[in-house]
């Protein structure tokens, strides 16, 4: 270690150098870190790097200590550290603590998420004297957009959406003062420098007023819908008290029964609307701000029929307060963010036809005139875009049914470093995910590559995704689906860029990102439910048992087979697999009385004779089948509704026990559902079949398990899929696997469903690169 002793007093001064590594770019770390020095009366600088942050402290040993250990303990909100390295050098004479500007180089810094407005921006936005009082672009470096706004890095504001937005000289002395908790605040401005509002009706015209927020509320309690330009994208209001404004909602975006979110103004006003726990609560206000599922207690005719709970969320930007604020009649002072509130607004994602979020201006006005009444712009980009992220609170702990703003793009810390990765996903709730070292960055919500615009998306998100990581992959994974466009994509990226391309098994994907999250380079046993998949053999998967290795997998077992009377159209139409079931029981007689639809006769036809039928051994299609025969659907209007609506039935109902013998696991490890179906074909009370259904098929699947691990000696289990997002079966299960002695691990940091599909994907290309 090198000192040098001042001449006269004594003193011994050091000099370090250290490089902050995983550091989020965006969140005050170098204000923080000035203030810090200033406190312990340190030397030296410190300045943002593509890498991370880098700085020098010079100053007595104890001093130095004390601040290094500072830094570790307490850092700023968002902030992250995956490591510090230091390093002892040769001092220099200098004074004072400067912030240098950013520098280039190799990337493996991250940008921070968008999170909520602060407390302290609040407290000025509803101000009595704040030159800031009411503007709707208010944030600071503790809050506001971040992911959404960064072109690249470092994040400095030239390479941000801010760019086009000169500093004024009140702003530009905010922005310079390292005491200040704007310093380099790269989406800070005010009413003179910053973004600014436009309110347009359909048709174009110009409707902006001296108060546009005012007139949008005003219109909003007409029963009008307004689009909304978000952090990352648009959103579509309604009333939500207002059943024939939901209902026109409804009819616009040709969405018949799929459930909306509300958004109210804070958690006082759930009263009467929404049970919470404390958890959900604290998710609910946190800075990501996510939709969480509760326990519905109020009635929304229109917005979440026949379910048991509502998406529910609270306001993120100050947009969305100075609508509530309008709405609550413009009361003075703060006092009305904290108190009960009667509105509650649906918020919907304003996309038509399940096409991605609509994020530009001159897109919404084309592609949402049909959809909005009114349109409340402004004139600062959104550069990527980001959908609300949805969890649900299951076995104690929030698992995502989307990960997307608020959370994207925090990387997951995998169990090993290794080649950098693209894996681009699946069909269904589509995501991306780009690996650096051992970290893997998944993208915002993509959505379903149904639609020409959603696969734009898809190249667009790796585009984007890789020039803010400076991320250049080295090989490629697509799911073992040849039809899908991420499959098409995959190959073609490859090709392009002369790199390896990785076919991934689809159920094998789903337990590599549940391994990968929870730090599992091991075997494991993987019990995979889902909807659909291809499988090794190429027929549709969806209920297996696997060992699964990194790398590779093997399958121990399935789910009896049910035939696909029509394919596809067996998931839109759950009649249909029950009608399948009812064959299998050889109650054929009775398909055409229990389901007389106009396709009845050929699909009765169809599975007498078996001919060309696929089989399936998914799990979604035996909630499909049972909802079926007890009568709670018949069609999905949106994927899944069978499903939660048997859900949310046998959460009325309650417990029960499982049937004796309903789910029997033979000796080629197949689990058989048969027994239970059949006697759900003759239950007349739907909610106890359904909890009936719930609670047998959790005993037959710990059954299922303990089966494969006696066979295998393992005992750690990872639960992947779409079907794990069931609250009853999760927690039911997990209870009698740890009840029996083994591990088990859930998805908790990405979805559980296909929304997290590409990140067990890059894992296992990562280990495949190695072999």
């Amino acid at each position: 270690m090198q000192a040098d002793e001042r001449e006269g007093t004594g003193l011994c001064l050091q000099r370090r150098n250290l490089q902050i590594r995983g550091q989020v770019q965006g969140v005050g770390f170098r204000p923080f870190v000035y203030r810090l020095a200033q406190q312990f009366d340190l030397s030296g600088w410190v300045r943002n790097t593509a890498a991370g942050v880098s700085l020098e402290i010079q100053g007595p040993p104890d001093a130095l200590e004390a601040m290094i250990a500072a830094l570790q303990q307490h850092l700023p909100p968002q902030a992250f550290l995956a490591g510090i390295e230091i390093t002892s050098i040769a001092i220099r004479p200098e004074q004072g603590f400067t912030i240098l500007d950013s520098c280039t180089g190799d990337a493996t810094a991250r940008i921070a998420p968008d999170s909520a407005t602060c407390p302290d921006c609040l407290a000025e936005l509803f101000g009595t004297s704040d030159r800031r009082r009411r503007y709707p672009f208010i944030n600071c470096m503790h809050c506001g957009p971040r992911y959404t706004l960064t072109a690249r890095l470092p994040y400095d504001r030239q390479n941000t959406a801010m760019a086009d937005f000169p500093l004024c000289p009140e702003c530009l002395n905010e922005y310079e003062n390292p005491q200040n908790r704007r310093f380099h605040a790269e989406a800070t401005a005010c009413p003179a420098c910053g973004p600014k509002l436009e309110l347009r009706d359909a048709s174009g015209a110009n409707l902006t007023t001296d108060d546009p927020i005012a007139l949008a509320a005003k219109r909003l309690q007409a029963g009008e819908i307004l689009a909304l330009k978000g952090l990352g994208g648009f959103h579509l209001f309604c009333d939500a008290r207002n059943p024939a404004a939901v209902r026109r909602l409804r009819e616009r975006k040709a969405r018949d029964e799929k459930p909306f979110a509300l958004m109210v103004l804070n958690i006082a006003s759930l009263d009467g609307l929404a049970r919470y726990s404390d958890a959900e609560r604290e998710c609910l206000e946190s800075a990501q701000r996510p939709i969480v599922l509760l326990e519905r207690s109020g009635d929304f005719p229109g917005v979440a029929d026949g379910l048991q709970e509502l998406g529910i969320m609270l306001p993120y930007t100050p947009l969305h307060y100075l609508l509530f604020h309008a709405l609550a009649g413009s009361p003075s002072g703060s006092d009305w963010l904290t108190q009960t509130h009667s509105w509650a607004l649906v918020c919907t994602s304003a996309n038509p036809g399940g096409e991605p979020l609509v994020s530009k201006n001159a897109d919404a006005r084309e592609r949402l005139r049909c959809l909005a009444d009114l349109f409340l712009l402004h004139d600062r980009e959104i550069l990527h875009r980001a959908d609300d992220s949805v969890l649900r609170f299951i076995d104690g702990a929030p698992a995502f049914l989307r990960r997307s703003r608020g959370y994207a793009p925090v990387p997951v810390s995998l169990p090993a470093s290794g080649a950098s990765i693209l894996a681009v996903g699946g069909y269904f709730k589509n995501t991306i995910c780009l690996t650096r070292g051992n970290e893997a960055f998944l993208s915002p919500h993509v959505g379903s590559l149904d639609n020409a615009a959603t696969c734009e998306f898809l190249e667009e998100a790796v585009a984007h995704s890789s020039q803010v990581l400076e991320i250049i992959p080295e090989a490629v994974v697509h799911d073992a689906h040849p039809d899908f466009f991420s499959s098409r994509f995959a190959a073609e990226f490859a090709a392009q860029h002369d790199i390896p391309l990785i076919s991934v098994q689809h159920h094998h994907a789903h337990i590599a990102a549940v391994a990968a999250e929870h730090g599992l380079n091991e075997p494991v046993l993987g019990l995979a439910l889902d909807g659909v998949g291809l499988g090794s053999d190429g027929t549709p998967w969806g209920g297996e048992l696997l060992r699964v290795d990194s790398a590779y997998f093997e399958r121990l077992g399935h789910l009896r087979p049910l035939p696909l009377a029509g394919g596809d159209a067996a998931a839109r139409q759950p009649w249909r697999m029950g009608a399948a079931v009812l064959q299998a029981l050889g109650r054929s007689d009775q398909i055409t009385q229990r389901f007389p639809f106009p396709a009845v006769e050929i699909v009765a036809g169809l599975l007498a004779r078996d001919s060309g039928l696929l089989h399936t051994s998914s799990c979604g299609r035996l909630f499909d089948a049972a909802a079926a025969l007890l009568g709670i659907s018949q069609t999905n209007h949106f994927e899944g509704q069978a499903a939660m609506l048997l859900e949310s039935l046998a959460t009325r109902h309650g417990n029960m026990a499982p049937l004796p013998g309903g789910c029997v696991v033979n000796q080629y490890g197949v689990l058989d559902c048969l027994p239970l179906l059949a006697s759900l074909a003759d239950y007349r009370d739907a909610a106890a079949g359904a909890a009936l259904f719930h609670a047998t098929l959790a005993a037959g699947l710990a059954e299922w398990v303990h089966w494969a691990s006696r066979r295998t000696g393992l005992r750690k289990v990872a639960l992947g899929g779409g079907c794990f997002l069931n609250r009853i079966l999760s927690e039911n299960l997990a209870a009698q696997l740890r009840a029996s002695g083994l591990t088990v691990f859930q998805a908790r940091r990405v979805p559980a469903n296909d929304g997290g599909l590409a990140l067990g994907q890059a894992w296992i290309g990562l280990n495949r690169m190695k072999g």
